[in-house]
């Protein structure tokens, strides 16, 4: 199991974890377990001031230290684990940091908002930023959000089949091949997609190699830099090269 200690300005967001799909299912099973902190509760103002003006000047506010300094010490107490503060300027989360994610005992996630947080409780108690991507949210809650999922559903029995985790996108440092289910044609007023023969065949292998080839063109068309730090096997050149060749003749589709 793996506890999520997170100190958030809204603890109400994260029902969206804890009511549905797969993390609420592993929640039900003990798989994981959720406490939020809000700074607030750890204020000593009538106002309950979480926030305050940038020195230096500037637009936006800075979430004061103090607070989220207790809500953090109030986490560890609890047994809280390693501080990770979601942030733009944080290491871009991808699946290796994800399966390390998983495989400890105890997180807990700061949510910045509004200009982020005083620079010195970062300094002084956060252990690792941790950002999505090139991009602002508004607060770090959805990200803290896109970190427990993508975390939970590493952990042992989170998913109803054991293979669903080890045949995503990235697990194999590949994207996913494309997927189909019934019906075997659709999209009738456009004449008919069909699901490939192979898929239909009930060849193991020959479906094997389809899937690993489709994966390998996909990541090479998209995402290529992936296949550039890769170390392939002869049977994976030979796939690629030979769904490179596919395409130049038009007959990838």
């Amino acid at each position: 199991m793996i506890r999520f200690d997170v100190v958030t300005l809204f603890p109400e967001m994260f029902a969206a974890v804890t009511h549905s799909g797969i993390t609420r299912k592993a929640l039900e099973a003990g798989l994981w377990r959720l406490q939020t902190w809000n700074p607030r509760d750890f204020t000593t103002d009538n106002y309950r001031t979480v926030d305050d003006r940038p020195y230096g000047g500037g637009p936006g506010m800075v979430m004061l230290a103090e607070p989220l300094e207790k809500a953090l010490d109030a986490a560890r107490s609890e047994g809280g684990g390693r501080v990770i503060y979601l942030s733009p300027q944080g290491r871009r989360l991808d699946h290796d940091k994800v399966m390390e994610l998983a495989g400890r005992q105890a997180l807990t996630l700061l949510c910045g908002r509004y200009e982020g947080v005083d620079e010195r409780l970062v300094r002084r108690r956060v252990d690792e930023e941790l950002s999505l991507g090139d991009f602002v949210l508004s607060g770090g809650e959805l990200a803290a959000m896109a970190v427990m999922d993508a975390v939970v559903r590493q952990l042992p029995g989170a998913l109803g089949d054991g293979q669903s985790a080890l045949e995503e996108s990235f697990a194999a440092g590949l994207l996913d091949c494309p997927q189909y289910t019934r019906p075997e044609t659709w999209g009738v007023e456009s004449g008919g997609l069909k699901v490939p023969e192979v898929l239909l065949s009930g060849h193991h292998e020959q479906i094997r190699r389809w899937r690993l080839q489709q994966a390998l063109g996909r990541t090479w068309l998209r995402r290529p830099e992936l296949l550039a730090a890769r170390r392939m096997s002869d049977e994976e050149s030979k796939l690629l090269e030979a769904f490179k060749q596919d395409m130049e003749s038009g007959a990838q589709k």
